[in-house]
């Protein structure tokens, strides 16, 4: 999540201050920091980015197996991957 570590290169913040502004323990910084990703949910990293002022927004779309398996009437097919399906939030 390169936008978390953005926030701490911008704001030039030490890893315990970091620790303080996301409301974690500075070891979770570090593994942030070190790109342990797979040590945290995404909901851990939402959070993160929210305490920092940013925003998060999450775009779906069908992958490209989806798209190349989907019957010739399915919107899926039709949307390709570019741009967002139905119920896809934005």
């Amino acid at each position: 999540m390169d936008a978390v570590r953005q926030v701490l290169r911008r704001r030039r913040l030490r890893q315990r201050d970091a620790a303080e502004l996301f409301g974690v323990a500075q070891p979770r910084v570090s593994d942030l920091v070190r790109g342990k990703l797979a040590l945290f949910s995404i909901d851990t990293l939402v959070d993160m980015l929210a305490a920092a002022g940013v925003t998060v927004e999450f775009k779906l779309r069908p992958t490209r197996t989806a798209v190349a398996s989907a019957p010739p009437d399915d919107p899926a097919r039709a949307q390709g991957t570019r741009g967002a399906g139905p119920g896809a939030a934005g």
